[in-house]
């Protein structure tokens, strides 16, 4: 795609799943990345994929929740690389299905923090060094469940309706800028996000994917995290010069049903 080779990319939660796929797609298309997880195994994994496929990557430890973590990623990028032109953020967790009156505080708080407030803090942080610089793309991680209602998810819809939102806002405060914001909004995908959740010890990276809980897709298919890795590369592209402010859904038709 035009306008990535030789410019500077993070991804966060690139340890597995959409962020890895996103990772080794903006290294393919000749960007530097900093690869950023709380999973240093996983991290670490994607960056020697990507220098085995002749690309650059750096790993830094994150935990996307705590604004001088997310600094410290930015720092990385701009020391390593001299610069940030590009940003997926896309660590985040689900904690389960869950009646809203079962939700505790602690899950409420735990899930908005990373979710949320941790896309908040990452685009704070990538916002100002793309300013100086003189332009970038970011790209954040919603869900379908951040564009409709879903029973028994209500604090991970509200989270993603969140992003969705702040997308949105931010995307016109920095219009004229020269940086663009945008989303894309995943369908069900291979991604084992459940397993993510601070409260599971489980491995994502080693459990079979679990289609139960999913409801019909048009396409009738799981999408791969490579096509949500397509999506969120296109948004960063030259050839997505004049979209802002959008979410993109990417979920085989669920959002047109």
């Amino acid at each position: 795609m035009n306008g990535l080779a030789g410019k500077t990319a993070v991804v966060t939660g690139a340890g597995s799943g959409i962020g890895r796929a996103s990772a080794e797609r903006f290294a393919e298309e000749g960007a530097n990345v900093v690869v950023a997880d709380i999973d240093e195994e996983g991290g670490r994994e994607t960056v020697d994929a990507i220098e085995d496929a002749g690309g650059d990557a750096t790993f830094v430890d994150i935990d996307v929740s705590d604004v001088e973590s997310v600094e410290h990623m930015v720092d990385v990028a701009v020391d390593t690389y001299g610069g940030l032109d590009f940003a997926h953020n896309n660590a985040g967790i689900l904690t389960g299905f869950a009646g809203v009156t079962d939700i505790d505080e602690d899950q409420w708080e735990q899930l908005i923090d990373i979710n949320l407030k941790g896309v908040w803090a990452c685009m704070k942080a990538e916002l100002s060094v793309m300013e100086e610089q003189g332009g970038g793309a970011i790209v954040n991680t919603a869900s379908e469940s951040g564009l409709v209602g879903m029973g028994g998810l209500s604090s991970y819809s509200a989270s993603k309706h969140g992003v969705v939102g702040l997308t949105k806002s931010v995307a016109l405060e920095y219009a004229s800028r020269g940086i663009r914001v945008n989303a894309i909004a995943p369908g069900p995908t291979k991604t084992n996000i459940q397993a993510n959740s601070p409260d599971t010890d489980a491995d994502p990276r080693s459990l079979p994917f679990d289609t139960s809980a999913m409801t019909d897709v048009p396409m009738d298919r799981v999408a791969e995290p490579e096509e949500m890795a397509g999506a969120t590369v296109f948004l960063c592209s030259d050839d997505a010069s004049y979209i802002t402010g959008h979410t993109l859904p990417v979920d085989g038709g669920q959002a047109a049903d």
